[in-house]
Protein backbone atom coordinates (compact mmCIF):
# COMPACT_ATOMS: atom_id res chain seq x y z
CA UNK A 1 0.00 0.00 0.00
CA UNK A 2 0.61 3.86 -0.16
CA UNK A 3 0.47 6.52 2.16
CA UNK A 4 -2.32 8.82 1.92
CA UNK A 5 -1.68 12.04 0.69
CA UNK A 6 0.23 14.60 2.94
CA UNK A 7 2.80 17.81 3.22
CA UNK A 8 6.22 17.22 3.18
CA UNK A 9 8.70 19.37 5.02
CA UNK A 10 11.99 19.35 5.10
CA UNK A 11 13.70 21.89 7.22
CA UNK A 12 17.21 23.11 7.43
CA UNK A 13 17.55 24.13 11.17
CA UNK A 14 15.87 23.02 14.16
CA UNK A 15 14.34 26.25 14.86
CA UNK A 16 12.77 25.80 11.54
CA UNK A 17 11.18 22.48 12.68
CA UNK A 18 10.30 23.61 15.59
CA UNK A 19 8.19 26.76 13.93
CA UNK A 20 6.66 24.07 11.26
CA UNK A 21 5.84 21.29 14.13
CA UNK A 22 3.98 24.13 15.84
CA UNK A 23 2.27 25.30 13.31
CA UNK A 24 1.19 22.13 11.75
CA UNK A 25 -0.41 20.97 14.99
CA UNK A 26 -1.63 17.79 16.06
CA UNK A 27 -1.71 15.91 12.80
CA UNK A 28 1.89 16.33 12.16
CA UNK A 29 4.49 13.65 12.40
CA UNK A 30 8.23 13.95 12.46
CA UNK A 31 10.56 11.47 10.24
CA UNK A 32 13.48 10.42 11.70
CA UNK A 33 15.15 6.89 10.29
CA UNK A 34 11.57 6.35 9.42
CA UNK A 35 11.70 2.72 10.50
CA UNK A 36 8.75 2.71 12.35
CA UNK A 37 7.16 5.71 10.65
CA UNK A 38 6.97 4.80 7.39
CA UNK A 39 5.33 1.51 7.53
CA UNK A 40 2.17 2.57 9.35
CA UNK A 41 1.93 5.33 6.79
CA UNK A 42 2.00 2.74 3.99
CA UNK A 43 -0.30 0.70 5.95
CA UNK A 44 -2.25 4.17 6.59
CA UNK A 45 -2.94 3.36 10.11
CA UNK A 46 -1.72 6.73 10.44
CA UNK A 47 -2.76 9.77 8.19
CA UNK A 48 -0.78 12.91 9.49
CA UNK A 49 -1.73 16.15 7.15
CA UNK A 50 2.44 16.78 7.67
CA UNK A 51 5.04 15.33 7.89
CA UNK A 52 8.52 16.98 9.39
CA UNK A 53 11.65 15.32 8.03
CA UNK A 54 14.48 16.24 10.24
CA UNK A 55 17.32 14.58 7.75
CA UNK A 56 19.24 18.09 7.08
CA UNK A 57 18.62 19.39 10.74
CA UNK A 58 21.88 19.66 11.77
CA UNK A 59 23.62 19.09 15.32
CA UNK A 60 21.30 16.32 16.36
CA UNK A 61 23.51 13.08 15.29
CA UNK A 62 26.23 13.97 18.06
CA UNK A 63 27.39 11.28 20.67
CA UNK A 64 29.22 13.04 23.67
CA UNK A 65 30.11 12.48 27.34
CA UNK A 66 30.16 15.29 30.15
CA UNK A 67 30.06 14.98 34.24
CA UNK A 68 29.11 11.25 33.95
CA UNK A 69 26.89 11.66 31.36
CA UNK A 70 26.88 10.54 27.81
CA UNK A 71 24.54 12.32 25.98
CA UNK A 72 23.16 11.38 22.63
CA UNK A 73 21.83 13.46 19.89
CA UNK A 74 18.21 12.37 18.69
CA UNK A 75 19.42 11.45 15.09
CA UNK A 76 22.45 9.27 16.09
CA UNK A 77 21.62 6.17 14.26
CA UNK A 78 20.73 3.00 16.30
CA UNK A 79 24.55 1.85 14.78
CA UNK A 80 26.49 4.69 15.30
CA UNK A 81 25.49 4.52 18.91
CA UNK A 82 26.49 0.50 19.21
CA UNK A 83 30.01 1.33 17.33
CA UNK A 84 30.32 4.16 19.81
CA UNK A 85 33.33 3.67 21.79
CA UNK A 86 31.70 5.43 24.44
CA UNK A 87 28.95 2.99 24.46
CA UNK A 88 31.38 0.03 24.51
CA UNK A 89 33.25 1.50 27.95
CA UNK A 90 30.83 3.80 29.99
CA UNK A 91 27.46 1.99 28.65
CA UNK A 92 27.91 -1.70 28.61
CA UNK A 93 24.01 -2.68 29.00
CA UNK A 94 22.86 -0.44 26.06
CA UNK A 95 26.09 -2.40 24.78
CA UNK A 96 24.58 -5.53 25.20
CA UNK A 97 21.15 -4.54 23.43
CA UNK A 98 21.93 -2.52 21.00
CA UNK A 99 22.33 -5.78 18.68
CA UNK A 100 18.68 -6.96 19.98
CA UNK A 101 17.21 -3.76 17.88
CA UNK A 102 15.60 -4.90 14.50
CA UNK A 103 18.48 -5.62 12.08
CA UNK A 104 21.80 -4.82 11.10
CA UNK A 105 19.85 -2.87 8.44
CA UNK A 106 17.33 -1.12 10.18
CA UNK A 107 19.78 -0.04 12.78
CA UNK A 108 21.61 1.96 10.05
CA UNK A 109 18.54 4.09 9.69
CA UNK A 110 16.63 3.89 12.49
CA UNK A 111 17.57 6.50 15.30
CA UNK A 112 17.83 7.07 19.67
CA UNK A 113 15.44 9.51 19.68
CA UNK A 114 13.20 7.98 17.34
CA UNK A 115 12.69 4.91 19.61
CA UNK A 116 12.72 6.97 22.24
CA UNK A 117 9.76 9.08 20.55
CA UNK A 118 7.90 6.00 19.41
CA UNK A 119 8.12 4.48 22.44
CA UNK A 120 7.40 0.85 21.69
CA UNK A 121 6.99 -1.66 24.76
CA UNK A 122 9.08 -3.76 23.05
CA UNK A 123 11.57 -1.43 22.16
CA UNK A 124 14.92 -2.24 23.83
CA UNK A 125 16.32 0.91 24.22
CA UNK A 126 13.60 2.75 26.39
CA UNK A 127 14.13 0.06 28.87
CA UNK A 128 17.77 0.78 29.32
CA UNK A 129 17.07 4.79 29.18
CA UNK A 130 14.75 3.63 32.10
CA UNK A 131 16.52 1.35 33.63
CA UNK A 132 20.04 3.75 33.64
CA UNK A 133 17.56 6.61 34.87
CA UNK A 134 18.68 8.68 32.48
CA UNK A 135 15.78 11.56 30.70
CA UNK A 136 15.08 13.04 27.83
CA UNK A 137 15.42 16.49 26.22
CA UNK A 138 12.56 17.87 24.55
CA UNK A 139 12.22 21.23 22.71
CA UNK A 140 9.44 23.21 21.60
CA UNK A 141 9.14 27.15 20.17
CA UNK A 142 8.92 28.03 23.77
CA UNK A 143 12.05 26.33 25.19
CA UNK A 144 13.43 23.21 26.29
CA UNK A 145 13.23 21.10 28.99
CA UNK A 146 14.50 17.62 30.13
CA UNK A 147 12.04 14.60 31.26
CA UNK A 148 13.50 12.14 33.06
CA UNK A 149 12.66 8.56 31.64
CA UNK A 150 10.19 7.56 34.51
CA UNK A 151 8.11 10.00 33.57
CA UNK A 152 8.44 10.02 29.86
CA UNK A 153 6.66 7.11 28.80
CA UNK A 154 2.87 7.00 29.65
CA UNK A 155 1.82 3.41 27.79
CA UNK A 156 1.74 1.97 23.96
CA UNK A 157 2.94 4.39 22.26
CA UNK A 158 2.37 7.28 24.20
CA UNK A 159 4.39 9.43 26.29
CA UNK A 160 4.03 13.18 27.99
CA UNK A 161 5.91 15.22 24.89
CA UNK A 162 3.49 17.45 24.71
CA UNK A 163 1.73 19.04 21.25
CA UNK A 164 4.63 20.96 19.05
CA UNK A 165 7.48 19.40 21.22
CA UNK A 166 10.51 17.60 19.76
CA UNK A 167 12.81 14.82 20.97
CA UNK A 168 16.55 16.42 20.86
CA UNK A 169 18.98 14.04 22.65
CA UNK A 170 18.69 11.69 25.20
CA UNK A 171 20.70 11.46 28.57
CA UNK A 172 22.43 7.99 29.94
CA UNK A 173 23.98 8.30 32.90
CA UNK A 174 27.14 6.57 33.73
CA UNK A 175 27.40 5.41 37.53
CA UNK A 176 29.87 5.37 39.73
CA UNK A 177 31.14 2.10 41.98
CA UNK A 178 30.83 -1.73 41.26
CA UNK A 179 27.82 -1.98 39.10
CA UNK A 180 26.90 -5.27 36.74
CA UNK A 181 24.68 -5.06 33.98
CA UNK A 182 23.08 -7.43 31.55
CA UNK A 183 20.18 -7.76 29.31
CA UNK A 184 18.42 -10.56 28.04
CA UNK A 185 15.74 -10.80 25.46
CA UNK A 186 13.57 -14.14 24.04
CA UNK A 187 12.09 -13.34 20.55
CA UNK A 188 11.09 -16.05 17.81
CA UNK A 189 13.41 -15.12 15.73
CA UNK A 190 16.97 -12.89 15.43
CA UNK A 191 15.40 -9.24 15.18
CA UNK A 192 11.70 -10.03 15.66
CA UNK A 193 9.95 -8.45 18.53
CA UNK A 194 10.98 -9.57 21.97
CA UNK A 195 8.34 -11.74 23.39
CA UNK A 196 9.99 -10.91 26.54
CA UNK A 197 12.94 -8.80 27.76
CA UNK A 198 14.34 -7.96 30.91
CA UNK A 199 17.60 -5.46 31.89
CA UNK A 200 19.18 -5.73 35.15
CA UNK A 201 21.96 -2.91 36.76
CA UNK A 202 23.27 -3.95 40.55
CA UNK A 203 25.79 -2.29 42.69
CA UNK A 204 27.89 -4.12 44.61
CA UNK A 205 29.66 -3.93 47.87
CA UNK A 206 31.25 -5.50 50.64
CA UNK A 207 29.94 -8.37 48.51
CA UNK A 208 26.38 -7.89 48.97
CA UNK A 209 23.96 -6.01 46.42
CA UNK A 210 23.83 -2.31 47.54
CA UNK A 211 21.55 -1.30 44.86
CA UNK A 212 18.91 -3.05 42.60
CA UNK A 213 17.34 -2.21 39.23
CA UNK A 214 15.33 -4.52 37.31
CA UNK A 215 13.21 -3.37 34.24
CA UNK A 216 10.92 -5.32 31.95
CA UNK A 217 9.79 -5.12 28.57
CA UNK A 218 7.58 -6.36 25.93
CA UNK A 219 4.95 -7.50 28.91
CA UNK A 220 4.14 -4.68 30.21
CA UNK A 221 2.78 -1.27 28.22
CA UNK A 222 6.11 1.03 28.85
CA UNK A 223 9.51 -0.30 30.17
CA UNK A 224 8.69 -0.53 33.84
CA UNK A 225 11.05 -0.81 37.25
CA UNK A 226 10.28 -3.66 39.26
CA UNK A 227 10.89 -4.98 42.61
CA UNK A 228 13.83 -7.55 43.39
CA UNK A 229 14.69 -8.26 46.74
CA UNK A 230 18.16 -8.65 46.10
CA UNK A 231 20.05 -5.50 48.24
CA UNK A 232 21.71 -6.27 51.63
CA UNK A 233 22.74 -10.39 50.37
CA UNK A 234 24.67 -12.09 47.54
CA UNK A 235 23.36 -13.37 44.51
CA UNK A 236 23.10 -17.25 44.15
CA UNK A 237 20.74 -19.21 41.95
CA UNK A 238 18.07 -19.34 44.27
CA UNK A 239 18.01 -15.80 45.25
CA UNK A 240 18.11 -14.84 41.42
CA UNK A 241 15.27 -17.52 40.93
CA UNK A 242 13.05 -16.00 43.65
CA UNK A 243 13.44 -12.20 41.66
CA UNK A 244 12.32 -13.62 38.56
CA UNK A 245 9.27 -15.52 39.81
CA UNK A 246 8.74 -11.93 42.05
CA UNK A 247 9.39 -9.82 38.62
CA UNK A 248 6.70 -12.37 36.65
CA UNK A 249 4.28 -12.05 38.98
CA UNK A 250 4.16 -8.10 39.11
CA UNK A 251 3.97 -7.97 35.31
CA UNK A 252 0.07 -7.83 34.41
CA UNK A 253 0.68 -10.35 31.57
CA UNK A 254 -2.11 -11.28 29.12
CA UNK A 255 -2.57 -13.92 26.05
CA UNK A 256 -0.89 -12.78 22.51
CA UNK A 257 -0.86 -13.61 19.47
CA UNK A 258 2.03 -15.73 19.60
CA UNK A 259 2.71 -17.31 23.48
CA UNK A 260 0.13 -17.43 26.49
CA UNK A 261 -0.12 -15.45 29.78
CA UNK A 262 1.62 -18.47 31.61
CA UNK A 263 3.90 -18.90 28.87
CA UNK A 264 5.22 -15.52 29.13
CA UNK A 265 5.52 -14.95 32.52
CA UNK A 266 7.71 -18.19 32.76
CA UNK A 267 9.85 -16.38 29.44
CA UNK A 268 10.40 -13.24 31.63
CA UNK A 269 11.03 -15.18 35.16
CA UNK A 270 13.96 -16.85 33.21
CA UNK A 271 14.99 -13.70 31.59
CA UNK A 272 15.13 -11.55 34.97
CA UNK A 273 17.18 -14.53 36.48
CA UNK A 274 19.52 -15.08 33.54
CA UNK A 275 20.35 -11.06 33.63
CA UNK A 276 21.08 -10.86 37.69
CA UNK A 277 23.23 -14.14 37.68
CA UNK A 278 25.56 -12.23 34.63
CA UNK A 279 24.83 -8.95 36.34
CA UNK A 280 26.23 -10.25 39.36
CA UNK A 281 29.13 -12.05 37.90
CA UNK A 282 29.97 -8.45 36.18
CA UNK A 283 29.72 -6.69 39.30
CA UNK A 284 31.56 -9.13 42.18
Amino acid sequence: MKPAPFDYVRPTSLDEALETLAAAGDDAKVLAGGQSLVPVLNMRLLRPTTVVDLGRVPGLDRIESSNGTVAVGALTTQRAMEESELTGTRLPLVAEALPHVGHFVTRSRGTVGGSIAHADAAAELPLCLAVLDGSVVVASPAGSREIAARDFFVTHFTTTLAPGELVVETRWPVPAGAWGYAFEEFSQRRGDFGLAAAAVALRVEDGVVAEARVGLASVVDRPTLVEAELVGSAVDAASARAAGEQAAASAAVWDGLHASADYLRQLTRVCVERAILRAWEKAA
